[in-house]
């Protein structure tokens, strides 16, 4: 006689379901959150709105001021490291699909600039800017440093200060702070508050009046 069909375990069957479910959802997650990002990516170290709002609170307000001249070669850069400039560990960190060749230089890849949007992939049209500019830092604290400290800082892979860009956005930037001008998308004007803020905490370093207040507003369009 055939032997009559056994129902399934009602636990098993539910702890099956949920499993299943479980997987779906995290798969779409991930799914979305691939479809999310851009190419390309922010420095490290990135603050919530709420630690760079405490960090913009706590920075020094002085009018910019230094007891020499701005010289670039100041701030020594770009220094190698593990065989590899830091200008081309910026590219390597920041690019998408990027290959090199034996000497560190990128041999292909892309690059998407997160002021402008612009992807680029002639590592010749990339700039690496100084998210705080040098002569900025310098008129803001900088100038009293040794210069071990300003090579430091004008190679700082830690924090969020330096960032692979278009060379036409970079050239635009030059040395002005958020007071004298943003990124051109609006959308990446919270970041880059964020970015400017942090930098500046971590390295000591003051802000003048206007900066301070242009960077209230872009920090308050934060979400978080």
């Amino acid at each position: 006689m055939p032997q009559p069909a056994v129902p399934p375990h009602p636990v098993r069957a539910s702890r099956a379901r949920h499993l299943v479910a479980s997987v779906a959802a995290l798969a779409l997650v991930a799914l979305l959150t691939v479809q999310a990002q851009p190419a390309g990516a922010y420095p490290p170290d990135l603050p919530s709105k709420a630690v760079a709002q405490s960090e913009l609170d706590g920075l020094t307000v002085q009018a910019e001021g230094a007891s020499a001249p701005y010289d670039r070669d100041l701030f020594p850069h770009w220094i190698t490291v593990d065989g590899c400039t830091t200008r081309e560990t910026v590219l390597q960190r920041d690019g998408d699909g990027v290959e090199v060749g034996s000497d560190c230089y990128p041999t292909s890849g892309s690059w998407y600039s997160e002021y402008d949007g612009e992807t680029r992939t002639a590592p010749a049209d990339i700039s690496i800017d100084h998210v705080v500019a040098l002569a900025e830092a310098w008129y803001s604290g900088a100038s009293g440093w040794t210069t071990d400290r300003r090579q430091d800082f004008a190679n700082d892979l830690t924090g969020p200060q330096l960032i692979a860009v278009t060379a036409e956005v970079n050239s635009s930037k030059s040395d002005k702070d958020p007071a004298e001008w943003v990124p051109p998308l609006a959308s990446k004007r919270c970041a880059y508050a964020k970015m400017w803020i942090h930098t500046k905490a971590r390295w000591d370093l003051t802000v003048d009046a206007a900066e301070k207040s242009a960077l209230q507003p872009l920090l308050d369009s934060c979400t978080y």
